[in-house]
């Protein structure tokens, strides 16, 4: 019997890997907006995070998401998602 992989993804600040299901993922959409998919099936350019504290306060600080999405994201929409990512844990 086949053993069924797992999806990996890299987290964005620390680069490394974890499954896909214990990140969170931040979509870009063809509109250009940005926020956090919940379902991991929205349209659009995703980047994903690690759940730990540092990573997440490094978003803003290193830029990531600029990087990630290849445009520039203000500030306003930083403090959104990290808010929002706060909220679920």
């Amino acid at each position: 019997m086949k053993v069924k992989k797992t999806p990996l993804r890299k987290c964005i600040i620390c680069g490394n890997q974890f499954d896909k299901k214990s990140l969170k993922r931040i979509v870009r959409n063809n509109e250009g907006i940005i926020s956090i998919d919940k379902t991991f099936k929205a349209n659009g350019r995703g980047a994903y995070v690690c759940d730990n504290n540092d990573c997440i306060d490094k978003l803003l600080k290193t830029k990531a998401l600029d990087r990630a999405f290849k445009c520039k994201v203000e500030k306003e929409i930083y403090d959104e998602i990290i808010s929002e990512i706060k909220e679920v844990e």
